[in-house]
């Protein structure tokens, strides 16, 4: 079974920038695409960003492309999602999910989620 647990959110202020990291454990995620969702209060969970096993293919949602980068470390078995010139509309609960089943959008396994809030 694969764990995976989302870290790096908290408060900033919009302008700024923040890092989270989403690490696995129970498994190698080496061969294994992963992606980033969010969930903003009120509203379905959306897709943010996905990065393939190597890290050679990236896709991003239309709303952060140019202002977010996902990246991985495969010796660290970590996915990374650098978020700068954040706005409040990024204030959600951000997850992280693993191993997809139908790359860049669905995913086996999932993280608990880690709340980024962006003041005005």
């Amino acid at each position: 079974q694969v764990q995976v647990v989302e870290s790096g959110g908290g408060l900033v202020q919009a302008g700024g920038s923040l890092r989270l990291a989403c690490a696995a454990s129970g498994r190698s995620l080496t061969t294994y695409a992963a992606g980033w969702f969010r969930q903003a209060p009120g509203k379905e969970r959306d897709f943010v960003a996905a990065i393939n096993y190597n890290g050679e293919s990236r896709y991003y949602s239309d709303s952060v492309k140019g202002r977010f980068t996902i990246s991985r470390d495969n010796a660290k078995n970590t996915v990374y999602l650098q978020m700068n010139s954040l706005k409040p509309e990024d204030t959600a609960v951000y997850y992280c999910a693993a191993e997809s089943t139908r790359f860049p959008y669905e995913y086996n396994y999932w993280g608990q989620g880690t709340q980024v809030t962006v003041s005005s």
